[in-house]
């Protein structure tokens, strides 16, 4: 197989394909393992599903920010920024933005109680608690700070259950999450203009194209309004809300959406995606797929480097999409299938970690050169800062492969070659570029240093 990589030729820019979900906190606002995130130049963190495991109802969600929803709005003595505040300095002292979900944490077993995830009975007001949530961050009211956060998100995957009654995010119909969005996004576009960028739903994704049913864009509603799945429902869920943004000229400067799909799948979902929203007049916002996850973090493959493949991949495959940020879920240092960047044992960097720091090193360059691979389960992405540049290589497959080099502008006799694969992991492997090629080991990511 042949990748070619030409570093005289600047294509853009190096987007922030790495960013995440939930920092590695280990108690209370704790920062011990922030500097992992530092190391990899992770930009953003979003902010969502905080108020559970070590949030304990204390971060982020806006019912531990305002505690009672019948006092007043507008006296700081409601509010409790505590341990969100604490949250957030460590993070801008790390280096790391937060990407901030307006809401609440999603509460799975909503059918045996829900507490929080009820459609707020005031949606103005509900506005006016955020515009000062944001005024205390970046304007400084309520004794706070002037932190400029960028992306504030209207809450996280409203769609539910394809019966219209909710689910674990949201209990309530679409038409209320409408509404919602609309009286929201308003209020803070009038109160903070450009200065911040809106948008939401999260939505839950584009799994429906996966079926290769929607293909036209046609609409999918049943004649007689009985759904065969929540695949149907969700994909209408966001035609739905697009159009109800075009109709009614509300705010929307990002689109956010979610994919817990194969690697193959979730880069056709970010093509569909700028369909969508060329389709209702909204193809120049960004789209931002902030919660992903390849599902290869099972424990059995923890030791592995089939999520460290994997993650780099798709880092590399969207980077060559529209898609203009991605947030792995998560970062959290925790058990389970989705926590596959720490082991929560060791408090130590698991290998899929070293993907984002890989992708790390591309961002710190900035500029993306034009990079091709001639077999297309091999993902390769470069970028030069003018005296230094970096090749990205990744090979998810089971595969050994030998890989020709072909290389403009950059010296090959002084390369270092950092490999993580099924045996090592970001090991400096002291080879180098033979006769213009090198192997690429099965579930490997392969970090090329070089120098113009």
């Amino acid at each position: 197989m042949i990748i070619t990589a030409n570093f005289n030729n600047i294509t853009g820019t190096i987007k922030p394909m790495h960013a995440v979900g939930q920092p590695p906190m280990t108690g209370y606002a704790n920062d011990t393992m922030f500097h992992y995130l530092t190391e990899a130049s992770i930009p953003y963190s979003r902010l969502h599903d905080m108020g559970g495991y070590h949030g304990r109802n204390l971060y982020v969600d806006i019912p531990n920010l305002f505690r009672d929803f019948d006092a007043d709005e507008n006296n700081p003595a409601n509010y409790d920024f505590t341990f969100t505040d604490k949250l957030l300095e460590l993070m801008f002292k790390a280096g790391f933005e937060p990407f901030f979900r307006l809401g609440v944490t999603i509460e799975n077993p909503y059918e045996i109680k829900a507490y929080r995830i009820y459609p707020p009975k005031d949606f103005a007001k509900w506005a006016r608690i955020c515009e000062h949530v944001i005024r205390h961050y970046n304007e400084g009211w309520a004794d706070g700070y002037k932190f400029g956060i960028k992306y504030w998100e209207i809450w996280n995957e409203p769609e539910g259950e394809a019966n219209d009654a909710g689910g674990a995010m949201w209990l309530g119909t679409k038409k209320q999450y409408f509404e919602f969005y609309e009286t929201a996004s308003k209020h803070l576009k009038k109160c903070f203009g450009d200065s911040i960028k809106i948008g939401g739903p999260a939505a839950i994704g584009f799994g429906r194209e996966s079926y290769k049913h929607d293909t036209d864009l046609c609409g999918i509603r049943p004649e007689n309004g009985i759904y065969d799945n929540n695949q149907d429902w969700w994909l209408d869920y966001i035609h739905d809300f697009l159009a109800y943004c075009r109709d009614n000229n509300c705010p929307l400067d990002f689109f956010s959406w979610h994919s817990y799909w194969p690697l193959e799948n979730t880069l056709e979902h970010a093509d569909h995606c700028q369909k969508l929203l060329d389709k209702y007049d909204f193809g120049n916002i960004e789209h931002i797929l902030n919660e992903w996850n390849t599902c290869e973090h099972k424990r059995e493959n923890h030791e592995s480097g089939i999520p460290a493949s994997k993650s780099l991949s798709m880092m590399l495959g969207m980077q060559k999409k529209t898609t203009a940020m991605l947030c792995f879920y998560d970062a959290r240092c925790g058990l389970g299938n989705y926590a596959g960047m720490f082991n929560p044992d060791t408090y130590l960097p698991r290998k899929n970690y070293y993907a984002f720091r890989t992708f790390g090193r591309l961002y710190d360059y900035k500029n993306e050169i034009e990079t091709s691979s001639d077999d297309s389960a091999v993902y390769v992405g470069g970028a030069t800062n003018g005296k230094k540049a970096v090749l990205a290589i990744s090979n998810p497959s089971d595969r050994e492969l030998t890989c020709e080099l072909e290389l403009c502008g950059v010296d090959t006799s002084d390369v270092d070659i950092i490999v993580t694969d099924d045996t090592r992991m970001y090991l400096d492997t002291g080879t180098k570029i033979v006769d213009g090629k090198i192997k690429l080991t099965p579930h490997s990511c392969t970090e090329i240093r070089l120098y113009k």
